[in-house]
């Protein structure tokens, strides 16, 4: 099938977050076996939670103290380099913090930008502010199809209508490979495109599996 007749996925992750990792590796899989393209766009943990700080438990507050530096050095990127050059610092920066478990620190951030192709300065974005109103309009882009009451990732694709079918999710481990891959995303497609439709869930017994 040509690259023209491939499905969009747009896909906003936050790179601290494990379960979007895992999301997002799902979805390279049904790359594979669906006609389907990734765009990969930034949201931000840090930014969806800045105003209700207070009412979060301090050991995930003292997490989003660290979400602002990978998010800002992606945007960086982004904006200097194009949003191509996102999907291999995703991959990267993901490996790194996940796969890995190594920490949120400069050296792990030039590490990442390396191994992308980029240059190590724009590990200086981690520190910065000036990228920040195009992280905040990529994050509203992501938010604002699925609402303030989720998080990481939100993925969206067209519908047969032409308006976007947006969703959360989903929450999934180990990441599907193969056939269960494909049947995944199809029943995913299929319960996100019913009109109403807002929520299946049952309790997590199990962390993300890395692999």
């Amino acid at each position: 099938m040509s690259e023209t007749a491939k499905t969009p996925a747009d896909f906003w992750f936050d790179p601290l977050c494990p379960w979007a990792w895992m999301t997002s590796r799902w979805m390279l899989e049904v790359e594979k076996v669906r006609p389907v393209e990734v765009r990969w766009h930034v949201m931000s943990l840090a930014v969806l939670n800045e105003d209700k700080l207070d009412e979060l438990p301090e050991n995930y507050r003292d997490l989003l103290a660290t979400a602002w530096g990978p998010v800002r050095v992606c945007i960086a990127a982004e904006q200097q380099h194009g949003s191509e050059v996102l999907g291999p610092l995703y991959a990267a920066l993901g490996t790194r913090f996940h796969n890995r478990g190594l920490d949120r620190t400069r050296e792990t951030l030039v590490d990442a930008l390396q191994e992308a192709g980029l240059p190590a300065e724009l590990a200086d974005a981690a520190d910065s502010d000036a990228y920040d109103a195009q992280l905040r309009a990529s994050h509203k882009e992501g938010i604002d199809l699925v609402g303030q009451e989720v998080g990481t990732p939100v993925i969206a694709v067209p519908g047969h209508d032409g308006e976007q079918i947006a969703f959360f999710g989903p929450v999934v481990t180990p990441a599907p490979k193969g056939e269960e891959a494909a049947k995944l995303w199809d029943g995913t497609l299929m319960v996100a495109s019913i009109p109403g439709f807002y929520e299946i869930k049952r309790t997590r017994t199990q962390g993300p599996i890395f692999d």
